[in-house]
């Protein structure tokens, strides 16, 4: 379904409007998904989750280390199949009362899914190879990636052109993560503009940089095999922060994003525009609820970490 199956959130003016939002790589804590697998069919679910992507996702999400879940390969299958448990469980009987959903990184196909625009099981298996292809990309080339707080926009960027560094994600709220060479990382660290902090970050690679380019085409081809389907609900892309309405045309920007920035920043402002008052987030939750605190001052925000917080989500979507 496109724009004429749904009302665009501009034009919701009588309603209080819910957005759902859905984490990227780093979210995850060893034994996160324990909580999860306690409510009744959720571990059938997460058993064909694991067959589509070629993982034993229960063994990683209970008693797997922290080594083990920061590969890229585990990681991002693991929270994609984390978002996906969470909705099943928050949406059941209740999509009308969600006024659209956006997702950061890896969150967009968790997104994409939640949409109608891919079958849950090829989300796992989309996202299986997209951390493999970035895993990949990442091992041809030692980089990595730093979170830069506090910086003058344009200060940095003017920085990491002089170190050949890339801004990867623009998460709003005056966090911006670079990326690249290591080198290069630990001399910005070393020298950081003026009144930034610079934060290394526990990642393999230079995720949404020119150094993933390898696995952009391996993905493409797996996207390229798949039913595709419009949108059920508003979904916002990470290229530009703009609603789409075509299915294929989201799938193709959330391939292109693997070796492009993330503008979450331009999400956040979309999600103001369009009068959002209130945010839920989905496990492993947090790291987008907090920026949202920040960017969006006095919007209503909703960490869903663990099953006992669906209650207080759905009691937000039934009074929105």
């Amino acid at each position: 379904m496109g724009l004429s199956q749904y009302k665009p959130l501009k034009d919701w003016e009588t309603r209080e409007v819910i957005v759902v939002v859905c984490p990227g790589q780093g979210s995850q804590t060893p034994g996160f998904l324990s909580p999860w697998l306690e409510v009744p069919g959720l571990s059938e679910r997460l058993e064909r989750y694991s067959e589509a992507a070629g993982l034993d996702l229960a063994a990683h999400g209970t008693t797997s280390d922290a080594d083990t879940i920061r590969d890229t390969k585990v990681a991002q299958p693991l929270i994609v199949a984390a978002g996906l448990l969470t909705l099943h469980v928050l949406l059941q009987g209740r999509r009308d009362d969600v006024g659209g959903i956006a997702g950061h990184s890896v969150g967009e196909l968790t997104a994409a899914a939640a949409a109608g625009i891919l079958s849950e099981t090829d989300a796992m298996s989309l996202v299986a190879e997209r951390g493999r292809a970035m895993a990949d990309a990442a091992a041809i080339t030692p980089t990595g990636m730093s979170a830069v707080i506090g910086a003058d926009e344009s200060e940095l960027l003017a920085r990491l052109g002089e170190l050949g560094l890339e801004p990867a994600n623009f998460n709003g709220a005056g966090q911006i993560v670079v990326a690249g060479a290591l080198d290069a990382l630990e001399a910005l660290g070393a020298e950081p503009p003026a009144g930034a902090r610079v934060i290394p970050l526990q990642v393999a690679g230079a995720f949404h940089t020119r150094y993933m380019e390898p696995a952009v085409d391996r993905l493409r081809s797996a996207a390229a095999a798949l039913q595709v389907s419009d949108p059920t609900l508003p979904i916002w892309t990470n290229h530009s922060g703009r609603e789409v309405s075509g299915g294929r045309e989201f799938l193709d920007l959330l391939v292109g994003q693997v070796s492009s920035p993330v503008r979450w920043d331009k999400c956040m402002q979309a999600f103001g525009e369009a009068g959002v008052t209130g945010i839920i987030e989905v496990a492993p939750a947090g790291a987008l609820v907090g920026l949202a605190k920040r960017a969006l001052k006095g919007v209503p925000t909703l960490a869903v970490k663990t099953p006992d917080d669906v209650h207080a989500a759905i009691e937000m979507m039934e009074n929105s």
